[in-house]
This record gives C-alpha cells, sequence and structure tokens, in this order.
C-alpha cells in the first residue's frame, strides 16, 4: 500500500472509530428517550459516514453491513420501527461488528482475521433483516416518532416523474480497465438522461492525486419506457466499484430525504441541493430564482425565502425543504467545529514537551549566572526569560490537557451490558466531565476505571428485589466524579449499594497475616486492605470479579502515576473509592527546600505556609513529633531523618506545611530556597522503589534535586503521630474500636 493510501486509511480508522463512539452514546441515550428524533438521526448519520467512508476505500464487508443497520435505522426515523431495548441491544451490537471489521484493516492477514468475523456478523444480519420483514407489525402498532406537528410523509411520494440515479465511483474502477463515462452513455441508449450533476468532494490536493485513480460521483435524472431491473443491469459490472443508488419515479419523500442526509458535506445553496437529490429540476429551480426575485423588487421589506417559494408554487414538498436546510444547517456547524481544531501527532507534541522542559532548565541556569554575576541588567533580562519560559510551558501543557468526560462517557455502554448481564437496574451519573488532565495519564488511568466500575456494579449495587427490602430505589447509581484540589485531580467512584463489611475484612485480613489478632485499627486502616495484592472478600468467583487482583492492579497503576488510592464506606449506604493523581506528569511549579547539602523540591500547589522553628520549640519536636499550628495538631516529619542527611542541624530550622487529600503534616527542613520550575525526570530503575521520592528534577546549578511523594511522607508522618499516641495510651483501658462498631 503507497504511502498516500496508507494515510488515508489512518484516517479512516480513527474517524470511524469516533463516529462508533458518538453512535454507541447516542443509542444509549436512545434507549431512556425512544422518540427523541435528534438522537436517531446523530446514530442514522454516524452509521451512514461510516458506510460512504469505507466505500471510498473500498472496504466492502462494512459497506453491505452498515448498508443493514442503515435500512433498519431509516424505518426508525420514519417511525415504521419501534425502539425497545433489545433493538438498542441488537444496534450496540452492530456497532462492536462494525468496530471489530475495522480492526481488521491492520490485521496481517486480512482475510484470516474476516473468517470468526463474518461468522459473528452473520447472526446480526439475520436480526436485522428480521427488523426489516418485521417492519409491517411495528408501524401498525407504533406511532411515527416525528414532531405531532409535523404529517407523516412515509407513504406520500416526490412528484418527479423521472428516474434518479446516485453513483459513487470507487477509486481503483480505471484500474480495473472500466470506464465509467461508458456505462452513462450506454445508458442514455435506453432513454434521455435529463440531468447530470458531478461530485467533486472525494477530489485530493492536486500534490496528492493519483492520475490512475477516480474520485468523481453523479447524481443523474433519467427518462425512459424501462423497469428497475434494467438500470440495474447498466451498471452490473460496476457494482464491485461502485455505491448505486436507484430512485424510480414518484419514490416516497423518505427516500429522498435519505439521498439529501448522504449528499456530500459542500458549500451547496438549497436548491442545489434538491436539484442534486432530484428532487427539483434544474428548470424548476430557475423559476423559483426567477420568482423570488419579482417578489423581492416588489417587497423588498418583507423578503420571500426560497424554500417558502418552492413549497407554495407546488414544485416540492416542505419535508424536502426541511431536510435540505437541515441538511445545510448540519454542513455550517459541522465546518465551524473543525475550524476549531486540528489534528497533531502525539509524539510531536511529545517532542515540544521535552524541549520546552529543557528551555526551562536553560532559563534556570541562565538566571543562576545572572545571580552570580551581580549584573543588575543581566537580573532583569534573566526574569523577563522566566517570565516567558514560564508562559511557554503553560501553554504547552495545556495542548495535552484534554477533558476527562470523554472517558467517562465510555463506560455508559460498560454499564449498559453489565447490568443485564447481572439482573441489575443500574443508573451511571456523571459529573466534573469537563475536568481537565494530561493525555498521557488518561490512557493510563482507563484500565484501572475498569476495574473500580465493575466492582462496584458486581459487589455494591444490590439486585432490584434485595434494594426494595432495605427501603432502597430497586435502581441502584453508579456515579463517576472528577475534581481539581491542591495540585492534584480526584476521581471518585462511587456506588449507592451495600458498602464494605468491615468484620469481614478485618478476619480476611487476620486469616492472610496482614493484621494481628485483637489489633487495634482505624476504619480507614481497615478499608485499605482491600488494596493488597489477591485480596478478595467474595464468596466465589464469577467472570466480572472475585480473584482479588482488580483493586490491587488499580493501587499499582495509580501509583506508577505518582498518585494514591482512597477508600471510603458506610456499610448498606454504599462505598467511594477516590483515586488522586497530579494534573501532569511533566513539568511542575516546585518550593525547594535544603537538608544539609542535599536539595528537595516539593510540590508548590501542596505548600500551604512555612514558618521558622524555634531552638526551644525544635527540642520540644524532637520529643513530641508535632507542633501546635493555631490550636492544631500538626504532625512533623524530618526530612533528614528519614533520608539519613549526614550532618548536624544548622543554628535555624524551618517548618514547610503541606496539605494532601484535606491531612496536613509539617517537614522540617534547615534552609528556604524559594520557587522553582521542575522538569520531572524519571528515577533510574535502581532508585523507582525508593520511598518518599517520586523523581528528581535539574536545577539551574546542574545540581540534581530529588522530588518529594508528598502522599507517602504525610502518610508517614500521621501514623508516627498515630502511633505515638496509641503507646502513650496503651496502659489505660480501652475498649477495642472494631468491636464498638461492630
Amino acid at each position: 500500500m503507497n504511502t498516500r493510501m496508507e494515510i488515508v486509511q489512518q484516517t479512516f480508522i480513527a474517524e470511524s472509530r469516533e463516529l462508533l463512539r458518538d453512535m454507541e452514546s447516542a443509542l444509549l441515550r436512545l434507549e431512556k428517550a425512544p422518540r427523541d428524533a435528534e438522537l436517531i438521526n446523530a446514530v442514522f448519520r454516524a452509521a451512514h459516514t461510516i458506510k460512504g467512508s469505507s466505500g471510498s476505500i473500498n472496504f466492502d464487508a462494512i459497506v453491505e453491513f452498515t448498508h443493514a443497520m442503515e435500512s433498519v435505522l431509516q424505518l426508525i426515523r420514519s417511525g415504521e420501527l419501534a425502539i425497545d431495548s433489545q433493538l438498542i441491544a441488537l444496534l450496540l451490537g452492530c456497532g462492536d461488528h462494525v468496530s471489530s471489521l475495522i480492526d481488521c484493516l491492520v490485521a496481517s492477514d486480512r482475510k484470516a482475521a474476516f473468517e470468526p468475523i463474518d461468522e459473528a456478523g452473520a447472526g446480526l444480519l439475520a436480526a436485522l433483516n428480521a427488523c426489516l420483514g418485521n417492519a409491517g407489525v411495528a408501524q401498525a402498532a407504533t406511532p411515527p416518532v416525528r414532531d405531532p406537528e409535523v404529517p407523516r410523509t412515509d407513504g406520500d411520494t416526490v412528484t418527479s416523474g423521472t428516474w434518479h440515479i446516485s453513483l459513487r465511483f470507487g477509486q481503483d474502477v480505471l484500474r480495473h480497465g472500466l470506464d465509467p463515462l461508458s456505462f452513462v452513455r450506454y445508458l442514455g441508449s435506453l432513454g434521455q438522461i435529463t440531468a447530470v450533476t458531478t461530485l467533486f468532494d472525494a477530489m485530493p490536493e492536486t500534490s496528492v492525486m493519483d492520475p490512475e485513480a477516480c474520485y468523481l460521483g453523479m447524481e443523474l435524472d433519467f427518462t425512459g419506457q424501462v423497469d428497475k431491473q434494467t438500470i440495474e443491469n447498466v451498471f452490473d459490472y460496476l457494482r464491485d466499484d461502485c455505491a448505486i443508488r436507484i430512485l424510480p419515479p414518484h419514490s416516497r419523500i423518505s427516500d429522498y430525504i435519505a439521498l439529501i442526509d448522504g449528499l456530500p458535506e459542500d458549500n451547496a445553496q438549497l436548491g442545489d441541493l434538491l436539484v442534486t437529490s432530484g428532487a427539483l429540476t434544474r428548470r424548476e429551480l430557475e423559476e423559483g430564482l426567477l420568482l423570488q426575485q419579482n417578489l423581492d423588487e416588489t417587497g423588498p421589506e418583507h423578503p420571500r425565502k426560497l424554500g417558502e417559494i418552492l413549497v407554495s408554487q407546488g414544485l416540492v414538498q416542505n419535508e424536502l425543504v426541511g431536510a435540505a436546510l437541515d441538511k445545510q444547517d448540519l454542513i455550517k456547524k459541522k465546518r465551524a467545529l473543525e475550524s476549531r481544531f486540528i489534528r497533531v501527532r502525539a509524539d510531536k507534541l511529545d517532542e515540544l514537551i521535552d524541549l520546552v522542559g529543557e528551555l526551562v532548565i536553560a532559563s534556570a541556569g541562565a538566571g543562576v549566572i545572572a545571580q552570580r554575576a551581580a549584573d543588575s541588567n543581566m537580573i532583569e533580562a534573566a526574569s523577563t526569560l522566566a517570565r516567558l519560559v514560564e508562559a511557554v510551558r503553560d501553554g504547552a501543557l495545556q495542548l495535552r490537557m484534554v477533558p476527562i468526560g470523554e472517558t467517562f462517557n465510555r463506560f455508559d455502554r460498560l454499564v449498559h451490558d453489565l447490568a443485564r448481564e447481572l439482573g441489575k437496574d443500574v443508573e451511571l451519573v456523571l459529573t466534573g466531565t469537563e475536568t481537565e488532565l494530561d493525555k498521557s495519564m488518561v490512557e493510563r488511568i482507563s484500565d484501572p476505571l475498569v476495574h473500580l466500575v465493575r466492582n462496584a456494579l458486581d459487589h455494591g449495587i444490590e439486585a432490584p428485589e434485595v434494594r426494595r427490602q432495605r427501603g432502597k430505589p430497586p435502581r441502584g447509581q453508579v456515579r463517576l466524579n472528577a475534581y481539581h484540589e491542591s495540585g492534584s485531580i480526584v476521581i471518585e467512584v462511587a456506588d449507592d449499594g451495600r458498602g464494605l463489611n468491615r468484620k469481614k475484612i478485618l478476619a480476611r485480613a487476620v486469616e492472610r497475616r496482614l493484621a494481628m489478632p485483637g489489633q487495634s485499627l482505624s476504619d480507614q486502616e481497615i478499608l485499605r486492605f482491600i488494596v493488597e495484592p489477591g485480596f478478595s472478600t467474595a464468596e466465589q468467583v464469577t467472570n466480572v470479579s472475585g480473584r482479588g487482583i482488580g483493586l490491587d492492579v488499580v493501587r499499582r497503576n495509580v501509583e506508577s502515576l505518582r498518585g494514591s488510592v482512597s477508600v471510603d464506606s458506610a456499610e448498606g449506604e454504599g462505598s467511594t473509592i477516590s483515586i488522586r493523581l497530579p494534573l501532569t506528569l511533566a513539568i511542575i511549579d516546585g518550593f525547594l527546600v535544603g537538608v544539609g547539602r542535599a536539595s528537595y523540591m516539593v510540590p508548590l500547589e501542596m505548600v500551604v505556609e512555612c514558618m521558622e522553628l524555634s531552638a526551644e520549640d525544635a527540642a520540644r519536636v524532637r520529643e513530641s513529633g508535632y507542633v501546635n499550628l493555631r490550636g492544631q495538631v500538626l504532625p512533623l516529619l524530618r526530612l533528614r531523618d528519614v533520608f539519613e542527611v549526614p550532618g548536624e542541624p544548622g543554628k535555624r530550622e524551618n517548618v514547610v506545611v503541606v496539605n494532601y487529600a484535606g491531612q496536613q503534616a509539617g517537614f522540617v527542613v534547615d534552609s528556604l530556597l524559594g520557587e522553582f520550575q521542575a522538569v520531572i525526570k524519571p528515577l533510574g530503575k535502581l532508585f523507582e522503589q525508593l520511598a518518599g521520592i517520586s523523581g528528581s528534577t535539574i536545577l539551574g546549578s546542574g545540581e540534581v534535586a530529588l522530588i518529594l511523594d508528598v502522599a507517602t511522607l504525610v502518610q508517614r508522618a500521621i501514623g508516627a503521630e498515630a502511633a505515638k499516641y496509641r503507646h502513650s495510651n496503651a496502659s489505660k483501658p480501652r475498649c477495642n474500636e472494631y468491636e464498638m462498631k461492630g
């Protein structure tokens, strides 16, 4: 395959997968609102566009399959076929099948790849044909899915007495030795071709045009004493290289509407759309334009629209004018949307971020040199450069930020299918979909979210009859929420199900020797056992869960992104699992601190305040491990002790107060070195398991500073303080906290 065709195929794959996602989303919403005409049209347009695009690259398997889908969707549009959960499930399955067919484009052996898919698609085609066969029954029992103010037009016909033939030639038609014009000329020998419109929408730029390829399409009006079979026989040899659609004289309005919807998205005016589709002749259009001009001259204060004139003169039906106007509106919206976006290769964007990172380091180096030179002009120039670099950095990082809503929307289908499989009624509620995070992080967080949603449906949400017995609505609810907090993004997966049984979790933890019998543990400490490797309280293993590997995978994947997982649950009310992630994995604003000769970086968004620790307070802190911060107990952690930095602390020590997930702690350091932009560099394999460190960065001086893992250090400080508290109260009579709550 030549390079140009590879580019065309890659574009087709990307756009088709995007259309399939849109179609799936519309189908899931259509199940809740079966009379929403806009959703029905959205599904039809997606299937029709995929069909047309696949035909342009000669992928006949998709053309044939989506044609059957399109026929069923047309019946739904016209109100002849009722929408129910079974039909939605069938169309969702058809979308999956089309996705599988698209996957075959990248398979090394396309013929082998098609064999199982053809077998799987046979059942879907049979179901689609059954829908077509039952259309008469559905029509009698189901009112049309249209605005009640618009009359039904399925039985009405277009007054045109000519045949209308729509041709889309395949690109390889010339290579196969076929001349499209010879077939048109032969058609003319059977009657009279009254109108020809040549379409150039598939024509590429001149620089990439293949002179051996055919890019044209035609819309023909034909009169003659022939039947449809005769016309089909004219183009018989083109069947494998051409998409052909034939509308007999006095065809139904719905057929012409479908043809208008499928016309190229060019800048055609209303009259051109109607003429191209065959619903109006060129002479009738000219008469309508002349009448419009005369009316405008006599009454310019009330100009008449062309569509109104054509309808009033009986030249065309109102429904066809509406379809043409809808097509125009769709073209305008799509072009406006496309003008706002451009496609950029991900590797080029990554390269840009890397270059910006090097620019940040170079800018910091220039600032250090300026400070050492003590030249005011150099210092001012370095400061200006630093501000500009910061603006470039923020702009570059923003390019990689995408709304998480696109990821959330994919779970509609998962919840729909899994709820049906488990026999549960579940509603998915999405909030915070506009929250943005790094695209590279979106891709890596998808699998953990799948595990959490599946667990919520399987273990969390009860069966409808059980929920009724417990005084709950039969429909369960799974919520996905995202928001920004303290320089992080928090993603919550919550359900209103049975919640977590602390007694059962603790018993299993003791059984697996993760806890000691009789050990006093807080609620959070008990709940954190569920993310341990292999931990599960399920009585039996199902094809959904129960093997104890899901939440362990979640924790490991999240921690690999420098994030953390927390669990909150109320028995009988539901559970919430929160994932906290940094906004980006590339460049951050940091606060630099010094301990001895070592430098450490704290993410600036997590720094609350800094304060000096007096000699008297320092001595007291060494004994207690905390300080009184405006009436609040603030646990402290000496970085010198944590990282075993040699030497003794100086006369002055400082405390950097940090906040993570609503919990505060203080880091005791020797010096405060100020704010810096940090380009995050990953640690080598030798140090990647180093506790309390999440990465490194290069300072302007060329020295390396370690970036602190604030989440781990805060938990360590709070845990040390809690351990001291329990130890100091060990001699006092105290009921086991767990037994009191049990």
